[in-house]
């Protein structure tokens, strides 16, 4: 078996019974179960949910994206070996934390396979809550060319790259084209305040002001326990997104929990503790891929500069990646995953096949 086997590439063709379109994200895939599966699930395997509750079954795969472009290899390698049930691995460790530590629920109810989870329908808060421990990346190149504001917030003079900020921060920006909102430009991923989610929180899909200072208070613990365990590994937690959302329990409450994922190489910066105390930055994180493509084409403006998106298209498109460059990631990928958790990372030589037989034998969702 070829290791282009190995890799889910393509997760939204899997025969999994649904009467809506499969929904195919830039990583994962969402099936909506029938109602009659919904309701036959949470009386099999007791899931605290309302009874009525709508289940999906969300895929992982192990496609990468970088500068919002799917990016592939040669000899046929689609994705990054291992990628999926890395991601997978690591926000289920976090979750857990999260749920023993009393923070909050998520909106997963079961783990079948490694690529896959079963989730409950949740009410997306429109927030993309970014939390950051230092100051890189987008943030720092603002700062260097003179922006002292970020969110509402002031930065003081004189940081440098890389430096650790003298608070966390929480720079939040919109999820989607949000219309109809004083000061909010109509744009996905466009900063705001603080100011502008208080003024206008139902724009957001919150159920009240007091659930803002609820959801920051999710992100700001979040982040500390994710912190404080991978300070226990010797890795830097240097900035991070999360997204919250509403579901309905058991007894009819509605309650505000983690959703999408956590903690992952996708969405943190992770830096090695030892090469950051030398004044070297390695990263643990999708920040390494994005380095090596900007390395490795001829002008990185294509990639940085969004009014040349239709250029960037192409070069995703036109352009296979020499195998060792996602060997590389995978082994970041697999590496930091294997650390978090304390275990090596079971990966499957067809997880396809491996995915149908479980959703079929254990869950009777494929025909």
């Amino acid at each position: 078996m070829s290791l282009a086997d190995k890799v889910l590439a393509v997760n939204n063709d899997l025969p999994i019974r649904t009467r809506q379109p499969v929904h195919s994200g830039k990583v994962r895939s969402v099936y909506w179960l029938t109602e009659e599966d919904s309701r036959r699930l949470i009386r099999e395997k007791g899931y605290k949910v309302a009874p009525d509750a709508p289940l999906a079954i969300m895929v992982i795969s192990d496609r990468i994206s970088a500068f919002d472009c799917i990016w592939h290899g040669e000899e046929g390698l689609n994705g990054v070996p291992g990628k999926g049930a890395a991601l997978n691995a690591i926000s289920n460790h976090w979750f857990r934390l999260f749920r023993e530590q009393g923070l909050a629920d998520s909106h997963i109810l079961d783990i079948p396979h490694p690529f896959v989870w079963i989730v409950q329908k949740a009410t997306p808060v429109k927030i993309e809550a970014i939390c950051r421990q230092y100051i890189t990346g987008s943030m720092w190149r603002s700062y260097e060319k003179g922006e002292r504001e970020f969110c509402g917030i002031r930065l003081p003079e004189g940081l440098k790259k890389d430096q650790k900020l003298p608070e966390l921060l929480m720079t939040p920006s919109t999820k989607g084209i949000l219309k109809g909102i004083p000061g909010v430009p109509e744009a996905d991923d466009v900063n705001i305040t603080r100011q502008n989610i208080e003024d206008n929180f139902a724009a957001f899909n919150f159920k009240s002001q007091d659930d803002i200072a609820r959801y920051e208070r999710l992100l700001k613990e979040g982040f500390e326990v994710i912190s404080q365990e991978l300070a226990k590994i010797d890795q830097v937690f240097v900035d991070t997104k999360f997204e919250f959302g509403y579901v309905t329990d058991d007894e009819g409450n509605e309650k505000l929990i983690y959703m999408d994922e956590v903690g992952t190489p996708d969405s943190s910066r992770i830096w090695d503790g030892p090469a950051y105390r030398e004044g070297r930055i390695v990263e643990n994180s999708k920040e390494d891929f994005r380095q090596l493509l900007l390395k490795h084409f001829p002008d990185p403006d294509i990639l940085l500069n969004k009014e040349r998106m239709p250029e960037r298209e192409a070069l995703a498109r036109d352009n296979a990646l020499p195998v060792d460059v996602l060997m590389k990631i995978s082994s970041t990928y697999v590496g930091i995953a294997e650390k978090i958790t304390g275990r090596k990372l079971e990966l499957s030589d067809n997880p396809k096949a491996d995915i149908i037989a479980i959703l079929r034998d254990d869950y009777g969702l494929v025909d």
